[in-house]
């Protein structure tokens, strides 16, 4: 079968179509033709040698969706369409490829009404934002904050939140194109801020009060930003680091607020938790309520390309995917 494998870890070159042998299904694992897979940020640091627990050469591609042909037994019947992330483009071949043995409890049903380019960006982004945003305490009348609109997690947490009866679910962009293409797609509370400040445009939106709740996925100088934003008693999550691994705080924010700070890892939570958040997600996929934002769709053999442009471009809205049936 065909797949894009990273022979080393030393940027976009080392990204090349290969033929390796098609998996074989064994004890736990369902055999899955990939319609489409997600791209990452994760992929590029471990294209670009940032990620140490990666060994080249390795297929990437965290995320993806297809097609259950053997080993899905009632559950996922052979011909169910499916989408799943896990270690897969990590500690073992990933979703840039023709075919992959998912493990069983990794695997969701897609909604009918779901296609399968947009659902291939669905599992870590929107598993991310949900079980972040639950273990933020969110509920019903909480006002969230998560910057850039165009990044996969801060659109897949807005989106969420708004769908789950915030009071407000506030977002940014750093230009004045990009926060119109989001007022457009329907996001009205989206801070421009080549206009104002984070701090400035959280005040004006919520008439002074703050955010409950900051799920930050970019990290550098917008951490700390984004902290100064909260209301008394509100939570900062930090679980990326897009703009820089290092930040710097005012400690005041945290201790006159009481306020707390923590951090957030996606493949650390418990089995339960994974499968309360596919049901809330896959639920409001259904409704309608969740609409997943696809910025560009490339074939297999130009993941390189894809990656490029995840990075280097900046999307305005959701996160580019890779299809070979495209």
């Amino acid at each position: 079968m065909r797949a894009m494998r990273a022979e080393a870890f030393s940027g976009y070159k080392d990204l090349k179509l290969v033929d390796i042998p098609k998996p074989a299904v064994s004890h736990g694992r369902v055999l899955v033709r990939i319609t489409a897979a997600g791209v990452t940020p994760l992929e590029h640091t471990i294209l670009s040698g940032g990620y140490l627990r990666a060994k080249a050469p390795l297929v990437l591609g965290g995320e993806g969706a297809g097609v259950v042909e053997e080993g899905g037994g009632t559950a996922f019947p052979v011909g169910s369409r499916v989408m799943f992330t896990g270690p897969y483009g990590v500690s073992e071949n990933g979703t840039y490829s023709e075919w992959l043995a998912v493990r069983n409890e990794n695997l969701c049903l897609i909604p009918e009404n779901i296609g399968d380019v947009s659902a291939a960006g669905v599992p870590v982004a929107y598993l991310t934002a949900q079980m972040a945003l639950g273990l933020a305490g969110f509920a019903k009348g909480k006002t969230v904050l998560s910057p850039a609109i165009g990044g996969s997690v801060g659109n897949a947490v807005t989106q969420l939140a708004r769908a789950q009866g915030p009071k407000h679910a506030i977002s940014t962009t750093t230009n004045h194109a990009k926060a119109q293409q989001a007022r457009y797609l329907g996001f009205d509370e989206v801070i421009d801020l080549s206009e104002e400040k984070l701090s400035d445009g959280v005040r004006r939106i919520t008439k002074g009060y703050g955010a409950d709740i900051v799920i930050d996925a970019i990290g550098g100088e917008v951490l700390g930003e984004a902290l100064s934003t909260l209301a008394s008693g509100g939570s900062l999550t930090t679980l990326g680091y897009s703009a820089g691994r290092k930040a710097t705080i005012d400690v005041t924010d945290l201790i006159w607020k009481r306020a707390s700070m923590k951090s957030f890892s996606l493949f650390a939570q418990p089995a339960e938790a994974w499968g309360t958040a596919w049901s809330v997600i896959f639920s409001l996929l259904h409704s309608g309520a969740v609409k997943p934002i696809v910025a560009k769709t490339f074939p297999l053999a130009e993941a390189a390309d894809a990656l490029r442009y995840l990075v280097e471009a900046a999307p305005s809205a959701g996160s580019s995917s890779q299809s070979d049936s495209l």
